[in-house]
Parts: structure tokens; sequence; C-alpha cells
């Protein structure tokens, strides 16, 4: 969802974009947020809103049908 959001918006998701996507309340998308952080998968800057940046390659991601 964050590099197709990022390609089609010119811009990272931000957490409500996330929140409305997925359809669950916003303590999820956060523990969501920081678990792909640790994990390595992106990176943000705490604080900054859209800062959000994807860590893998696009060859890693699934193709959307």
């Amino acid at each position: 969802m964050i590099y197709y959001y990022t390609k089609l918006n010119g811009q990272p998701p931000a957490e409500t974009d996330m929140q409305r996507y997925f359809r669950v309340s916003a303590p999820a998308v956060h523990h969501m947020v920081v678990t792909l952080e640790q994990k390595g998968c992106i990176e943000r800057v705490p604080g900054q809103a859209r800062s959000i940046r994807l860590l893998l390659s696009r060859e890693a991601l699934p193709d959307l049908e």
C-alpha cells in the first residue's frame, strides 16, 4: 500500500490514510507502522507528517491486479 499510494499521489500516506484504506483503528495502524520500521521494511521521521520511506525494492512487492 505504501509503495502504490506514493506512486499514485506523489507523497507517502499519512497514518490516517492507511486507517481509512484498511478500515482499522488509529492504534492498529500506528502499531503496524512501528512494526514495519522495527523489521527494517520502512523508515520514518517521528513527528514529521508523511515521512514514511519504503526500504524494500519494487521487485520484493507483490503486483496488484
